[in-house]
């Protein structure tokens, strides 16, 4: 998520600081929660001034997994947060709701890199104390219908880093250069993830030097095909159409259409998902019921129907708190660091002030 804050949260990231992953904070997993009013209790409790915390250290906009992330690997080296989110319910897209005594999920089907021994599974473990239980799917995932169900073509998508392009090859035979030329780009584009870190842990003016100086697209393929859209190297690769489709299919889980989408964000989510799925048992909302108790115990809390309205700067223009809607009041709440789980648009089009908004 972006991050507007102070000076304080760059110090103390770089300052020696304990590590959230210091201890190994998992456990054996308790019995699953079903009891709606205990599920309440962490997933629903609503914001009034008097439920925030004194001396809070950071403030999160945003209860997503973005912000709970953020929000619990502070609390797990003691600091004490704030997770503010404008719905009733808490968890952003990992949350659920019931209809007709059925439960839904709102934005997780299946989540990819959960094999033990990744470093995703290492991160959301530590996250949830290890109390997700995770179910892997078929070795088959995935099905892509092209044109009405039972008339039309239908293509497997298999688990596994070769058995994923083997099993395309075998239903697409005359496209096997075109197969894996798409093979490796995606897999350079996974590699190339790790100059994004890098840019982000140099310091400013080297990072800025890199991106102004037109080098970054020679030295990282990711780079390179940031700049070309879905639909541009797909069309490249093959004339064949319902290979082109297929190679595209994801597009639904980021939400944008091949033509805009960049091949690069494209090649991240395919190869989260060569080594299959997973789903966590008893739902989505597992993972927020689990983030946030961690958050709780070291002093901080996670707050819901907490719309923020903006962010509040200081005089020399630093994140200091945020104005939270109440009824008809607003409600101040500071604190030295601000990050914003709301979304790059909505934090830079809608919480900060025109002045700031409009500087580079």
């Amino acid at each position: 998520p972006p991050l507007l804050c102070s000076p304080a949260r760059v110090r103390w990231g770089w300052g020696g600081g304990p590590s959230p992953f210091a201890a190994d904070a998992r456990r054996p997993p308790a019995p699953l929660v079903t009891d709606k009013a205990v599920r309440r209790t962490v997933l629903k409790t609503v914001f009034s001034a008097d439920k925030v915390p004194e001396g809070l250290d950071a403030i999160v906009v945003g209860s997503g997994i973005g912000g709970l992330a953020a929000a619990a690997l502070l609390a797990k080296v003691g600091k004490r947060v704030l997770v503010l989110e404008q719905h009733g319910k808490l968890g952003g897209c990992c949350h659920t709701f019931s209809e007709r005594g059925f439960e839904f999920d709102t934005g997780i089907h299946y989540v990819g890199q959960m094999q033990e021994g990744s470093l995703m599974r290492f991160v959301v473990d530590q996250l949830t104390e290890g109390q997700l239980d995770w179910a892997q799917l078929p070795a088959t995932y995935d099905a892509v219908v092209l044109g009405e169900p039972g008339s039309g073509s239908t293509y497997r998508i298999r688990a596994g880093e070769r058995e994923y392009f083997r099993a395309l090859k075998e239903q697409f035979p005359g496209d096997g250069a075109a197969i894996d030329e798409f093979e490796r780009l995606v897999k350079s584009t996974g590699r190339g993830v790790v100059l994004l870190g890098v840019l982000k842990m140099v310091p400013r003016v080297l990072a800025s030097l890199l991106c102004r100086s037109g080098l970054l697209p020679r030295l990282s393929p990711f780079c390179q095909l940031a700049l070309r859209s879905v639909r541009d190297v797909v069309g490249m690769l093959t004339a064949n159409r319902e290979l082109r489709a297929v190679l595209s299919y994801l597009f639904p889980t980021y939400g944008v259409v091949p033509s805009k989408a960049s091949f690069s964000m494209h090649g991240i989510l395919v190869s989260h998902f060569l080594h299959g799925a997973w789903y966590p048992r008893g739902g989505a909302g597992e993972i927020a019921f689990h983030i946030i108790p961690i958050i709780r115990r070291a002093g901080g809390n996670v707050l819901g129907k907490a719309p923020v309205q903006r962010i509040l700067l200081d005089s020399q223009g630093k994140a200091c708190g945020v104005s939270v809607k109440k009824g008809q009041d607003l409600v101040n709440i500071f604190a030295p660091v601000i990050i914003s789980d709301a979304g790059i648009f909505n934090t830079y089009e809608r919480l900060l002030p025109a002045e700031t908004r409009a500087l580079p």
